[in-house]
């Protein structure tokens, strides 16, 4: 037992039971599982809607009678004071209280009662342990944002004391600060990489300028595990090449904990022990699997704040395993509110077409990261960073790509700049529409 676990248990988090607790879901058959999910899902439907006044304004239903009458609940109903959230019995003196990123715009206050913050925590430290990660004594190479000053900085290098991780600044990053990243590897006995996707992969191209695996230089390194970001086949063969290990994918949100969790034969396997997820269209109809829609997940063990049918901002696709019965996020297509949107009407998922540029852009072999934002419907920028600017030819190349997926008619700015801004947590937006 480490320090976070300790510590998680003198703050009154039962740790040691929601791992047997876990343990024991784990064991059901598909029959049982099936049932378990029928069952629990309309249990805490039932809970919130009978102990929670803000639930039961919100829906206006006094009794329920199918699952599909529950409307959807959005970010921007959660933005008010939490005080206002909260379940009957339950102040924000006995919960866990957190905040949201803002990376999909609508940050709020949420809480989560102890026993289900002790459940995403032993959820974690399983699906951890299943690639051969202990949570317990493993340590951390941290590849994530931190306040810059004042108490939530302190708190954070706290956090990182006990939970045995070492937090790399994601900030500014240039070629002087990944030689003293290198360095700390090289006489640091990291066994696994875990944080935002952008910075990793950037982290890989100095490597590779460099040629050098991480691996001969930190011979401990087991795995890497990316979140918060999407991750390209294309970026993962670099970072695996340059790292010298797996790289797995990881999909959560701070409110709702582990959403889904990258198998050995990369399927990003949904937690369904603890959460119950749809895909629905935009009138809120449920979609059969296959097909893309809204992802809208519920929280099976929050008592404290309602997270019933709570779209997450994100865009996917669900299917399930007919082998292994295993239910999968198919394909995360990012935010919803991320769309090109062109003159003629044309709607074209921004990642998608954030890719198809990507991909001409890095043809140029000098182009280290880049974001793209449409500030007007037919306007685009491109900010990147590179080691020089790019030519003509090569602008016009990425300019080609655009207009061949797009459209005609569509103006296009490319600008250098020594760094990208990435969000107050660190995150990168690879695509933004300010439209």
């Amino acid at each position: 037992m480490n320090l976070f676990d300790i510590s998680l248990r003198l703050s009154g988090y039962p740790i040691a039971a929601a791992r047997q607790e876990l343990q024991q879901l784990q064991k059901q058959n598909a029959k049982e599982h099936e049932r378990y999910i029928a069952e629990k899902k309309l249990e805490i439907a039932h809970y919130h809607l009978k102990n929670n006044r803000f639930y039961g304004n919100f829906t206006g239903l006094k009794q329920l009678k199918s699952w599909e009458e529950l409307p959807i609940l959005s970010k921007s109903d959660l933005q008010q004071p939490l005080g206002n959230m909260l379940s009957q019995n339950f102040s924000k003196k006995e919960v866990y209280l957190g905040k949201t990123s803002g990376s999909s715009g609508e940050p709020f206050q949420f809480a989560k009662d102890k026993w289900c913050h002790a459940l995403s925590w032993a959820s974690f430290y399983a699906h951890y342990a299943k690639c051969g990660i202990s949570l317990s004594g493993d340590l951390q190479a941290r590849f994530y944002g931190i306040p810059l000053r004042g108490k939530n900085r302190i708190k954070e290098q706290f956090k990182d004391l006990l939970s045995n991780r070492y937090r790399f600044p994601i900030f500014d990053l240039d070629p002087e600060r990944f030689e003293n990243f290198l360095l700390k590897f090289k006489n640091t006995p990291f066994a696994y990489i875990n944080g935002y996707t952008s910075s990793i992969l950037l982290f890989s191209r100095f490597l590779k300028d460099k040629n050098v695996v991480l691996k001969y230089v930190c011979p401990s390194l087991k795995l890497c595990i990316v979140t918060s970001e999407m991750l390209f086949e294309t970026d993962r063969e670099l970072m695996e090449r340059q790292l010298g290990v797996p790289v797995v994918n990881e999909y959560g949100a701070s409110e709702t904990g582990l959403i889904a969790f990258e198998n050995d034969r990369k399927q990003l396997l949904i937690d369904e022990k603890l959460l119950y997820v749809e895909i629905v269209d935009a009138e809120g109809e449920i979609l059969p699997h296959g097909e893309k829609g809204h992802l809208v997940i519920t929280s099976l063990y929050n008592k404290s704040q309602t997270f019933v049918r709570y779209a997450i901002g994100d865009l996917g696709i669900l299917n399930r395993d007919h082998e292994t019965g295993n239910l999968f996020l198919q394909e995360l297509s990012g935010r919803n509110n991320d769309n090109v949107q062109l003159p003629s009407g044309k709607v074209v998922p921004g990642l998608a077409f954030y890719y198809i540029i990507k991909k001409a852009i890095e043809k140029t072999g000098n182009v280290k990261e880049m974001v793209v934002a449409q500030t007007a419907i037919n306007h685009f920028e491109i900010t990147y960073v590179s080691d020089r600017p790019l030519n003509k030819k090569e602008e016009a190349a990425v300019t080609t790509a655009m207009v061949d997926y797009l459209e005609g008619g569509i103006n296009i700015v490319l600008k250098r700049v020594p760094a990208l801004q990435r969000s107050p947590s660190g995150k990168l937006k690879q695509f933004h529409s300010q439209l």
